[in-house]
């Protein structure tokens, strides 16, 4: 069954979070995972977003969405992307 990423972001250092941002994309295909659509926040229709962006990853299994969060490559990235924004990631499966 097919697992999804939601991330939901607030950066704080857009040179920071562009750092990351051109580097976390390499991560995913490792794992079977691909970026379905980043996307910009437009409006609050009922109750507040947390943040202004979000971003949509889909992997072949939980498992594997697992995998690709818990790697070193990924794990290597995590401080350069608290450096750069506020970052909630929920899994979904679906």
């Amino acid at each position: 069954m097919p697992a999804y990423l939601i991330g939901q972001i607030r950066v704080t250092d857009p040179a920071a979070w562009q750092r990351y941002v051109e580097r976390v994309g390499a991560t995913f295909p490792p794992h079977g995972g691909t970026v379905l659509w980043r996307g910009v926040k437009v409006a609050d229709l009922s109750r507040a977003a947390h943040g202004e962006r979000v971003v949509v990853a889909q992997f072949p299994s939980l498992a594997a969405l697992r995998a690709w969060h818990d790697s070193p490559e990924y794990q290597a990235l995590v401080a350069l992307r608290e450096a750069g924004a506020e970052v909630v990631l929920t899994a979904y499966e679906g």
